[in-house]
């Protein structure tokens, strides 16, 4: 039972107001603010951060909300060391500004007080697809919804949030703020079906006699990759998609190995060793690589290594080990080239990279050699009319915040298109008027 509280308790410790205020008088006030320039969904720290600065808490939701509908999620998840943090000018006297503390100030204060930023438009305009309630596909729609259409997500598992929701670690994330960011948009207007995969359980036809005319899709990285390697087929070999996307909506009622080898050195590894720390015993962490070299955010990586998950850095595994048809021990090869190692285990979690479902069960869509969608940049749009994509499934996956940032680019992406049929619409009934006058 304290295994699962640890894992289910949020690790970093908020800011008060007094404390909020005191790192927000840090802020250099910069006439150009570089950290506002470096937020990938334009949220502009540098406005809110003099906000809260001036105890203008109200003022600093305000700014976040508006332009980033996931701003509590991305206050947690975001690398700000690699955005934001980096660009602080603060840095070159001491430390960055704790921009990314700060900003779950401000979102936990306009939860606190029940203060709502954004107001729910009437839907008067088309009615717009989106397949996928990740972070990309929950941008899209909060950006349509508040323009006046009539927004529809289509999501094929039970909840809402996509990696949010089946990925990220409570102890980062909290599932309770991702539903509080999902009710927020469920507030605007939002439709969602879950358990529902276009594609399979609905088709495109069928939607487009529903009325919808534009469809977007957000179905993010869903598929593990795995090595193919003696004993991958073992008994307490799995992945990260899976063992995390149990762990988490099941709130750390998994199984869990007492000698559990994580491979890969990415973000979603970090929670898994996490995942597994925090709800089972020994966690090793392999690594290909070096310390150095590993993809995961910094923070995150300190974090891992301070609740006591070791690391083997520059070996590759090379083979898994079992004993009547389980997991018993796994071997890996030095990246010399020539030192080995064994390892006891009864779990092996790959968390190596994902790759793309097959879009072409939804429409024809233009895939390129990494199954990923072919878009445009400027509009977000594919080759098939009416379709736009954005986020993991256009980019191969990223950040949250990223995500989010494709969102909007691709809402603005559909509003031009629908405005465009609107006007020509329009245009075409004018004539037809005109040309019925004439006769």
């Amino acid at each position: 039972m304290e295994k699962k509280e640890k894992y289910l308790k949020e690790v970093e410790a908020p800011f008060t107001a007094i404390t909020a205020m005191e790192e927000a008088t840090r802020c250099l006030l910069c006439h150009d603010a570089p950290c506002s320039k470096g937020c990938p969904a334009g949220t502009d720290p540098g406005k809110f951060i003099r906000s809260i600065r001036f105890r203008n808490f109200k003022g600093a939701a305000e700014t976040i909300r508006e332009n980033n509908i996931l701003g509590g999620v991305c206050a947690r998840v975001c690398p700000y060391d690699k955005t934001c943090e980096e660009a602080c000018s603060r840095t070159g006297i001491d430390k960055p500004i704790e921009i990314g503390r700060l900003q779950r100030f401000a979102t936990d204060f306009e939860k606190a007080t029940g203060f709502k930023v954004l107001d729910p438009v009437e839907a008067t305009k088309e009615k717009v697809a989106i397949v996928g309630a990740g972070p990309a596909g929950l941008a899209v729609a909060a950006k349509l919804a508040l323009k006046g259409y009539a927004v529809t997500i289509f999501e094929e598992k039970p909840e809402a949030g996509g990696v949010l929701t089946y990925g990220i670690v409570p102890s980062r994330l909290p599932q309770e703020v991702v539903n509080d960011e999902v009710q927020y948009i469920k507030d605007l207007g939002v439709n969602f079906v879950f358990n529902c995969k276009v594609g399979k359980d609905v088709t495109v036809d069928e939607l487009k006699e529903q009325g919808f005319q534009a469809f977007f899709l957000g179905i993010g990285m869903q598929l593990p990759k795995v090595l193919d390697i003696p004993g991958s087929d073992l008994e307490g070999v799995t992945n990260a998609v899976e063992f995390l996307g149990t762990a988490k909506p099941s709130k750390g009622e998994v199984q869990v190995g007492q000698h559990v080898i994580v491979i890969g050195g990415g973000d979603v590894a970090m929670d898994s060793a996490t995942t597994a720390k925090e709800l089972g015993n020994r966690v090793t962490v392999l690594y290909r690589r070096s310390m150095l070299e590993m993809p995961a955010n910094r923070k995150e990586l300190k974090h891992v290594q301070d609740i006591g998950v070791h690391f083997i850095p520059e070996f590759n595994m090379i083979e898994i080990l079992g004993e009547n048809g389980k997991v018993c021990a796994v071997k890996g090869l030095g990246r010399d080239g020539e030192s080995t190692i064994e390892l006891k285990a009864d779990m092996v979690i790959f968390s190596i990279g994902q790759e793309a479902e097959a879009v072409t069960e939804i429409a024809d869509i233009a895939i390129n050699d990494k199954k990923l969608v072919v878009v445009d940049e400027n509009t977000c749009k594919t080759n098939v009319d009416g379709f736009f994509a954005a986020g993991d499934i256009v980019n191969g996956g990223k950040t949250v915040v990223e995500a989010v940032a494709a969102g909007k680019a691709a809402a603005e992406g559909i509003d031009q298109y629908l405005t465009a049929l609107r006007e020509m619409k329009a245009t075409g009934a004018e004539v037809a008027v005109e040309k019925e006058g004439v006769k």
